[in-house]
């Protein structure tokens, strides 16, 4: 009798390339182990790669398919015995897999009678190669030789110190002020979060080496000033955030010169003044395709924070999950939220056949929302509309036209994924859902999404046809602005300023005088939207979008639609080249995005995201006369990454 079906069937995988005159072939292989011979049965399986729908199967046909979640069943009276393999050849995917995170992370056998059991996955490999997969952040060790006395990233606009003492062990602050206390305490805060066990803070009475932190109204609001002395440091800031990051640049000295003092020193004598070059200097997070529990939104708050960046983009919603509980709509979380072999939203992405997701209740946004503050962070939501809507319409099928009878596919083959800017009773729906939202997040800003509209959207709807032929116009781009500008008069009257991926500009755009926009296809991009008179946050994905692979070897995780982007790409990207002084005027700032399709553990995440989330900081941070590559690959392995996976050599 079999009692532990889980450990009786293995799925393997492998990627053979196009060769000349040849096809690129996708192999899946199931292995029983589990004793029984097992016959009609199906095999699930998801990762980022998709079967194509016109895809040639050897061995199997294609049952049922969603975006990148597909069933293949064996051919009639087909069974697998024990010992024995199952292989399936496919011949034809949406895009070709470039890296080993493209493949299946995910597999199980579906019975006959719907029971489910997962497969072990083992990771895709590559025909032909014995290289390992690389997870865990990329080494760049700290040189005996540092081309600097002082550790500290993002560089600062002037640093004259001098002097050389044995590191302390800890810093003991001062405030002078009650809201300089309050600093102190969210700084120590912090250091709890990235060093704990370091005693990073401790009183004077255990050896801390004393910092007075105050204000000083002269300086700018994120701008400080740190003054050294033989016993002792000064620290002030034009703000509370100023005083913070003069904290952090003081925390950063202490950790590199104990850590590494045959590299680095702390000063007794001179001053470091710092101010930002540019006031947005942002991290997206996407937490629809992989879910992030809040204690690890926690901890990444605090290593942006660390990196001196100033803005949480929340990405809470999109065609594969709904993440933040609405009490007007509790749909939205009972089924939008989970994932599962049956269910509204099938597995997607590495999703096993079991109920797998989760949501943020409005208890957990408001303790993010208030670290976040504590840290120097806006949070900024985002819901996602009106495209990437297929798991909100999941959960709210009213919301649709009843009378569109046509299928459109979005690029990630989702099937009529946009909400319909016809149907009238969307709007009270989205006011409602927005309006319970801003009373969580105080932010001056909310983004909505309107990225990647299909071209084809809503081409069978009565009701869209009858609204463009009252425009007097074709196609989905003027539904989509129609459906925008009403968006964002509301949320103008909440007091908003609306905030928008590229494509909000298209079919006429939305109010320049209260929106920001997010370049992010093309290089150009952005500068396209600032001579349209946008203002304009830079994130293109050929630099700044982090699920890119390091490199183009297949044996890096990552994705590779927009190519690749090492540490070193990405610090050396220029996100103004080229732009008029008109222009510049509209440069908000710069921001990482991290798109999760590619993120199938914790030492993928760590690998893609550092040290490039702290070359972005620098970018934003420092003037372009004072970056130096070498310098930031001396410092960055004294940066925090989230989960402490590093490259095994």
């Amino acid at each position: 009798m079999v009692t532990d079906w889980y450990a009786g069937f293995v799925l393997e995988s492998e990627w053979t390339k196009r060769e000349e005159a040849g096809t690129a072939r996708y192999r899946l292989i199931l292995s029983n182990h589990s004793g029984a011979p097992l016959g009609n049965f199906r095999l699930g399986f998801s990762g980022p790669a998709r079967v194509s729908d016109n895809a040639e199967v050897q061995g199997g046909y294609v049952v049922a398919q969603l975006s990148n979640f597909c069933e293949i069943a064996p051919e009639a009276g087909f069974v697998l015995q024990p010992g024995a393999r199952w292989t399936i050849d496919v011949c034809g995917l949406d895009y070709p897999i470039r890296h080993w995170t493209d493949g299946a992370t995910a597999g199980f056998v579906i019975f006959e009678d719907g029971a489910t059991v997962p497969a072990i996955t083992i990771p895709t490999r590559l025909a032909g190669s014995d290289k390992p997969r690389k997870r865990g952040t990329m080494p760049m060790p700290v040189p005996a030789g540092a081309p600097t006395p002082v550790s500290i990233i993002p560089w600062p606009k002037s640093v004259d110190v001098s002097g050389r003492r044995t590191a302390p062990p800890g810093l003991a602050l001062r405030g002078e002020d009650e809201a300089a206390e309050q600093v102190a305490d969210d700084f120590a805060a912090l250091t709890q979060f990235l060093f704990p066990g370091e005693g990073l803070v401790r009183d004077e009475e255990e050896g801390g080496y004393p910092v007075d932190c105050d204000s000083d109204g002269n300086l700018g609001p994120e701008a400080y000033l740190i003054e050294f002395f033989p016993d002792g440091a000064t620290v002030a800031g034009g703000s509370s955030r100023g005083q913070l990051y003069g904290l952090i640049t003081l925390g950063q000295m202490l950790r590199g010169a104990r850590l590494h003092p045959l590299s680095f020193s702390f000063p007794t004598a001179g001053r470091i003044e710092d101010a930002p070059e540019m006031a947005w200097r942002g991290c997206h997070l996407d937490v629809a395709r992989r879910f992030y529990s809040s204690e690890e939104i926690k901890q990444f708050l605090a290593v942006l924070a660390w990196n001196k960046l100033n803005v949480f983009h929340w990405h809470l919603s999109d065609d594969e999950a709904w993440r933040v509980e609405i009490d007007a709509y509790p749909e939205l979380t009972e089924t939008g939220a989970w994932r599962g072999y049956g269910m509204a939203v099938p597995p997607l992405l590495g999703s096993g056949p079991e109920r797998s997701g989760g949501y943020y209740s409005k208890q957990a946004i408001r303790d993010i929302v208030a670290l976040g503050e504590a840290f120097g962070i806006e949070i900024v939501p985002e819901i996602d509309v009106p495209g990437h809507c297929y798991a909100l319409l999941q959960a709210l099928p009213r919301l649709r036209d009843p009378g569109e009878s046509g299928v459109y596919h979005s690029i990630q083959s989702f099937p009529n994924n946009c909400l319909n800017p016809a149907v009238e009773t969307v709007y009270p729906v989205i006011e409602t859902i927005f309006a319970e939202m801003i009373e969580l997040f105080p932010s001056r800003y909310f983004h909505v999404g309107a990225d990647e509209v299909p071209a084809g959207a809503w081409g069978s709807s009565p009701k869209a046809n009858a609204l463009l032929a009252q425009l007097g116009k074709d196609g989905a781009a003027p539904l989509q602005a129609h459906f925008l500008r009403q968006v964002q008069a509301f949320l103008t009257s909440k007091g908003k300023i609306t905030g928008a991926w590229e494509e909000a500009a298209q079919g006429g755009g939305i109010d320049k005088a209260n929106c920001y926009m997010v370049g992010w296809h093309t290089v150009e991009a952005s500068q396209k939207l600032a001579a349209e008179g946008y203002q304009v946050v830079v994130a293109p994905g050929q630099a700044y979008y982090l699920d890119m692979a390091n490199s183009e070897d297949w044996h890096e995780a990552g994705a590779a639609w927009a190519g690749w982007s090492s540490p070193e790409k990405t610090y050396r990207f220029e996100p103004a080249a080229g732009w008029s002084a008109a222009e510049r005027a509209r440069l908000l700032g710069v921001q990482a995005c991290i798109w999760c399709e590619p993120m199938t553990d914790r030492a993928v995440f760590d690998r893609l995201v550092f040290p490039r989330l702290s070359a972005i900081a620098e970018i934003g941070w420092t003037a372009p006369g004072d970056r130096n590559f070498e310098r930031f690959s001396a410092l960055a392995s004294l940066m925090p990454n989230l989960y402490g996976q590093f490259e095994q050599a």
